[in-house]
């Protein structure tokens, strides 16, 4: 699109489709739909250059619900479908909606080979920490100890984290959210929609029927002072109402602190707790500090960072493909498919 060509202007009604949407009541992704239908709105992309493409499990139904393109492919193998599809039209904006079992267990190598080659291709992992469609049995989320119909006597497994297993491929973007904070919701699947490369979002998102309210301490009156810790670039990571802070351990994790302690421990003659507690930087390359944040989490969601890890920038997969395939052309020209099959690499077998 030249700069010149004015930009759409879509409401949520554009990119609603009239599909009955059949998820069970009170299921968190009926908010997740909803405030997709709101991110997009604005981000100046035509319905037909956008594209969802789905795996298999209650979320991948989410292609059905949205008024452009879409696949609804096969079991873990959406970010292979979607990294063929943006390599081949790198003009569309490709969404890939996922769950914790359909990513994080059939499809795990699909998921962390796409965040590693930088795909320009935006995943969103619904994280309910069960396995929904098929009613029930313990996911690669599941919390130690989990009794479910596959693990009677309670999962040995350890789970895993997602945002840290996306950091460890060193994806270029990384964030978290909550299915029922509308507003950070919306802000940071504009974001994904903005970066240019792999964006990768865990949405903590309720199973009412399976696994209801796995999140629950996230969602009560004071967990947004006492447990959320919100993260804006630029800005002091501070949660408990400003009284607590983050800063790094002697190890280099991260710990949290009261802001009062934390500036009596610099002694007297210096400055204030400002000088010990990190303020956010999501855009630094080493994705160290991410992570650290990442393994924050904890069973008892005590202190549990939201909103983008990380965002650097880095040449996508698929740029980078184009600009090759360009190169190419220049030095030798079209290319001559007879003759690559028939080259000295070829035998005949009589």
């Amino acid at each position: 699109m030249s700069t010149a060509t004015p930009l759409p202007t879509l409401t949520a009604k554009d990119v609603a489709t009239d599909q009955d949407v059949r998820w069970c009541p009170g299921c968190g992704d009926y908010s997740v739909l909803a405030q997709m239908k709101k991110a997009l709105a604005g981000v100046g992309v035509p319905r037909e250059k956008m594209v969802f493409i789905s795996g298999i499990g209650c979320s991948s139904r989410f292609p059905y619900y949205m008024n452009t393109y879409g696949f609804h492919t096969i079991h873990g193998r959406a970010p292979a479908f979607a990294t063929g599809l943006k390599v081949a039209r790198p003009d569309l904006s490709v969404w890939v909606i996922t769950g914790d079992g359909d990513a994080l267990s059939i499809g795990g190598n699909h998921l962390i080979h796409a965040l590693r080659r930088n795909v320009n291709i935006k995943i969103l992992l619904f994280n309910n920490r069960i396995y929904g469609l098929t009613k029930g049995q313990y996911s690669p989320t599941s919390e130690q100890g989990k009794v479910t119909k596959s693990t009677p006597f309670g999962s040995l497994d350890h789970p895993f984290n997602p945002a840290s297993l996306a950091l460890g491929a060193d994806a270029s973007f990384v964030a978290r959210t909550i299915d029922s904070d509308r507003r950070h919701l919306t802000s940071v699947l504009r974001a994904a929609a903005d970066h240019q490369g792999a964006a990768f979002i865990e949405i903590y998102q309720n199973c009412p029927i399976f696994n209801d309210d796995a999140f629950a301490p996230l969602k009560e009156a004071s967990a947004t002072d006492q447990r959320l810790i919100k993260l804006e670039h630029g800005e002091p990571v501070r949660f408990a109402g400003g009284t607590r802070g983050l800063r790094f351990g002697p190890h280099g994790d991260l710990e949290a602190v009261e802001v009062a302690a934390a500036a009596a421990a610099e002694g007297p003659g210096k400055s204030d707790a400002e000088d010990t507690l990190i303020t956010h930087d999501a855009h630094r390359a080493d994705p160290s500090y991410a992570f650290a944040l990442s393994r924050l989490d904890t069973a008892d969601f005590r202190h549990t960072p939201v909103g983008v890890f990380r965002q650097v920038e880095q040449a996508s997969y698929d740029q980078l493909m184009a600009e090759q395939i360009d190169a190419a052309r220049s030095r030798s020209g079209p290319g001559d498919l007879a003759a690559l099959l028939a080259g000295n690499d070829t035998w005949e077998v009589s």
